[in-house]
């Protein structure tokens, strides 16, 4: 687990960095986790520096639309930042959620360590139980974070009226809310 304030040695918070389709999803789904501190879209897996939105859209650069997620294992522990990963997107469509299609949109996981491997590597064969197609998402090699412009960021609170987030965000909250209503905000 990662210790982001050496510091302040009674409290550890851990960093996930996880792709599942559209950041505007994973970051309104995360933003409403109780033990979540921080959330942020990024682009992550690629080979371009310094990529943008447009250049990832393309699916030239080989990033992934991302979220960084830092929590506190005491409020929340990380198999259930990791379930909630896997109940708010198709993990078994290979670079596709619903209508979003490209490299960019992959379910993907990008381990800071060994032991987050492993437990993404749990996640997984936990996530499968619950799906009948087999699960797509790729463990890549942890890279070069980079965050998403400032349009990108809590994307859903700022505009919950676009349709996108009418038709896409809200039935995935949804799904949510139903099984995992207790980790919620109220």
């Amino acid at each position: 687990m990662n210790v982001l304030n050496p510091h302040s040695p009674e409290k550890t918070t851990v960093e996930f960095d996880l792709a599942g389709g559209c950041f505007w999803c994973q970051d309104a789904i995360y933003r409403t986790v109780r033990g979540v501190s921080f959330v942020e879209s990024g682009y992550t897996g690629g080979s371009w520096p310094n990529p943008n939105y447009e250049a990832v859209c393309t699916g030239q650069t080989g990033h992934a639309e991302a979220v960084r997620v830092r929590f506190d294992p005491d409020i929340v522990p990380a198999e259930v930042i990791l379930d909630i990963f896997f109940a708010s997107h198709d993990p078994t469509t290979l670079n596709r959620q619903g209508y979003d299609v490209g490299t960019q949109y992959r379910s993907a996981m990008f381990p800071h360590d060994d032991a987050q491997a492993q437990l993404f590597h749990d996640a997984i064969e936990r996530a499968q139980q619950l799906w009948n197609d087999p699960i797509v998402t790729t463990i890549e090699q942890p890279d070069i974070w980079y965050p998403a412009e400032d349009i990108h960021q809590d994307f859903y609170r700022k505009r919950p009226d676009v349709g996108y987030c009418q038709v896409i965000i809200n039935p995935k909250l949804a799904r949510v809310r139903q099984h995992y209503s207790a980790w919620l905000e109220t």
